[in-house]
């Protein structure tokens, strides 16, 4: 299976190493920033990397050609629909939420925020609408009295992310498919900016 992904920081490298230790070819990376570490990171283990030419949208010609799957990890573009038509099986990402509930880049802190006691994650399809993609898989994690967003990434939803995207890879390396369930937008939740 060949695989751009599209990421940065931290989790674009943890994903990145995963992929790597599971038989599949990472055949290019594309990032927003040069400099990200996740770029550092492909360029130090011969895999290209492409700079977004805008870091809000990633088009066709920034995917490498006869990609099967585009993952996203930690990225905020959008991946354009002709990037995903570009592909054998389109694109997934990884939400830190039980999506729909928590769609947006604050998810963990709304979580917080609100004093869900469960928290989870979602690897979803990518889709034009923001996180509302049909959901690939899911599972869920208890939140710690006084837990920090940061602490509740750290400690249960990062690595949760990892695994699902591991289960959702090899349901697909096995199917030459992706699992699909639609969101009940009765349960989406829409929130104020955080500030």
């Amino acid at each position: 299976m060949r695989i751009t992904l599209v990421g940065s920081r931290h989790f674009g490298v943890t994903t990145l190493n995963m992929l790597r230790e599971h038989s599949v070819s990472i055949v290019r990376i594309v990032v927003a920033d040069a400099e990200d570490r996740l770029a550092a990171t492909a360029r130090a283990a011969g895999i290209e990397a492409v700079v977004q030419a805008n870091p809000k949208l990633v088009v066709a010609s920034e995917i490498a050609p006869d990609t099967d799957l585009i993952i996203t990890a930690h990225s905020h573009a959008r991946i354009g629909k002709d990037a995903l038509a570009a592909t054998k099986l389109g694109g997934i990402g990884y939400h830190p939420s039980l999506l729909p509930r928590h769609r947006g880049k604050a998810a963990v802190e709304w979580t917080i925020k609100v004093g869900d006691p469960i928290a989870g994650g979602t690897i979803y399809h990518l889709a034009d609408r923001m996180d509302a993609g049909a959901i690939a898989a899911q599972d869920w994690c208890f939140v710690k009295n006084g837990e920090t967003a940061r602490e509740l990434w750290e400690r249960a939803l990062a690595p949760l992310g990892l695994k699902l995207l591991a289960d959702v890879i090899d349901y697909a390396k096995v199917h030459k498919a992706l699992p699909a369930k639609p969101q009940d937008e009765q349960f989406a939740t829409s929130a104020p900016s955080l500030s």
